[in-house]
């Protein structure tokens, strides 16, 4: 078995910014040489999140207006009085989607459907510069 790993920066805009990565990923599994195993792909930090969408601009704004009804960023959280950052809501949206996503490899190549992309959101109130770490395992 082989384990291969990179890591990708990436410069975000915060408030829901969502970032494609799947040509990333993609060109990652297929340097790798690896032709059946899994692609993980891992968000550092707790205010972004890893998922799979439908990358287009109505969904994606879907997405910002869905997190907003369900955790709204104009009230207060418990965190905020914690550490005064205001950005509460960024680590409970993160928390939903989760760090990380796993993707099958077979012959070569991701297993996703032909309208799915792999993205990364960054939920956070400012912009940042984000770690993404790709690691591929498997034969």
């Amino acid at each position: 078995m082989t384990v291969k790993s990179k890591r990708i920066k990436l410069s975000t805009k915060g408030w829901d910014d969502v970032i494609d990565v799947t040509e990333q990923v993609a060109a990652f599994v297929s340097e790798s040489k690896i032709k059946n195993g899994l692609a993980t792909i891992f968000i550092h930090g707790s205010t972004a999140s890893v998922t799979t969408i439908e990358y287009e601009p109505g969904l994606v704004k879907d997405i910002k207006n869905l997190d907003e009804k369900l955790i709204p960023s104009s009230i207060s959280y418990a965190h905020d009085a914690t550490w005064g950052d205001a950005n509460g809501y960024a680590h409970l949206r993160a928390s939903f989607l989760g760090p990380s996503l796993s993707v099958p490899i077979e012959e070569g190549e991701l297993t996703l459907g032909t309208w799915q992309q792999i993205v990364v959101i960054d939920h956070d109130n400012r912009p940042r510069s984000r770690e993404v770490v790709i690691q591929v395992i498997g034969e």
